[in-house]
């Protein structure tokens, strides 16, 4: 079993960021704000919660980053759920008032 909290080498990580370069823009803030958070602490757990998020079309993935729906099926892992409450802490302009 491969040990999923390992964390990933720069070259995994830089790979897995141009992976995940999305045609809408709006996911892209999502996705930079998300590596420049959590870049360095990222995991193989990570990667793969990830990797399953970008194989979705643009708009189920902002469905998912906007909380207007949840991981249903096949894609409701324990890894997806926690990428996507990563990226939800830090949605552009959410900020405390």
């Amino acid at each position: 079993m491969l040990m999923t909290n390992t964390l990933l080498e720069e070259r995994e990580r830089d790979l897995l960021r141009w992976r995940s370069r999305r045609g809408l823009v709006e996911n892209d803030l999502f996705i930079e704000q998300f590596f420049a958070t959590y870049g360095s602490q990222l995991t193989r757990r990570h990667a793969t919660g990830l990797s399953a998020l970008m194989d979705l079309a643009d708009n189920d993935l902002m469905d998912l980053f906007l909380r207007r729906k949840e991981p249903e099926g096949q894609l409701d892992t324990q890894e997806v759920r926690e990428v996507l409450e990563m990226v939800r802490k830090r949605q552009p302009g959410n900020c405390p008032q």
